[in-house]
């Protein structure tokens, strides 16, 4: 695939973007944060509003704002250095066992929520073996290639999530790989069912109950890299379910995001509440957008 020169530019500004270390990084985040917290900002606005939907603590907002705001500078980070200087910053995994023992008996599904900074997962992930990663595509194609050279380095390989992404995922599971796929993300008109999350209402995929129904194989596990106090990290992993990927779908959906609930849970503030989760559309459906017209 050719490069765009605007995606190495894009890389070029993202290697500067990554040079502060932890502490400048920290000092740097809390500033913007506490900016865009004080002039409402269409960011802070957007979770406020998922905090009052979930009747989560409303002070949450601005502790949340800083964390989303590490995850974007360590990311500039990890896109830009050596994979095996990025997993220096990884200090303790928990749960490896069931990464373990799924490797050993063949295919791996890892769902991975907007929790910590997953980017850092996706290179830990395919420091073990071959990955293929379901990503959304960026709005512009010269972000799109940015994120693709970024992210498709020492075995990963990425793949659109859209209907011809399908057949790659299958090949992956078919050779035995590992996949890596965001359960949160919302899914288009044909692709999710509406299940509660924090007691809201939200789309969610069905491709992981469908991967689940083709390969009973494969081995299921929530994961995330947890950032810890000081700015290093911590992999987490547990297994998912049986019922996510077996018997009826709504069951599964509702197990799905029962279990990510409980996940982010060990600390909401790590969560992407920036992101418009409770909104979406099924076929033949009207529109749900509970942010219009606060959050635009």
């Amino acid at each position: 695939m050719r490069i765009p020169l605007a995606a190495h530019a894009l890389r070029a500004l993202a290697w500067l973007a990554g040079l502060p270390g932890p502490g400048l990084r920290r000092a740097i985040t809390e500033r913007v944060a506490a900016r865009e917290y004080r002039r409402r900002a269409k960011m802070a606005r957007v979770v406020d509003c998922n905090l009052r939907l979930t009747g989560l603590d409303a002070t949450m907002a601005l502790p949340t704002l800083v964390q989303t705001q590490l995850t974007l500078l360590e990311s500039l980070r990890f896109w830009t250095r050596p994979r095996a200087e990025n997993l220096r910053e990884i200090v303790e995994a928990v749960g490896l066992e069931h990464l373990a023992a799924g490797e050993r008996a063949g295919p791996v599904v890892i769902v991975a929520p907007h929790y910590g900074n997953w980017e850092l997962l996706v290179q830990w992930l395919a420091a073990r073996r071959p990955l293929t990663l379901i990503y959304t595509r960026a709005k512009f194609a010269a972000v799109d290639a940015f994120l693709r050279l970024a992210r498709e380095r020492g075995g990963v390989s990425a793949v659109p999530a859209d209907v011809h992404g399908m057949k790659p995922l299958l090949r992956a599971l078919q050779r035995g790989e590992t996949l890596g796929i965001t359960p949160d993300q919302t899914p288009d008109a044909t692709g999710g069912q509406w299940s509660p999350f924090f007691g809201v209402p939200a789309l969610t995929m069905t491709l992981l109950h469908r991967l689940g129904t083709r390969h009973p194989e494969a081995r299921f596990l929530l994961a995330a890299a947890e950032r810890l106090p000081g700015g290093r990290f911590r992999i987490v992993i547990e297994p998912l379910p049986a019922t996510v990927t077996s018997g009826p779908v709504q069951v599964g959906l509702d197990a799905l995001n029962s279990a990510v609930e409980a996940f982010v849970r060990r600390d909401l503030a790590q969560y992407q509440w920036t992101y418009k989760r409770f909104k979406g559309q099924r076929a033949n459906e009207a529109p749900v957008n509970p942010y219009w017209p606060e959050c635009y």
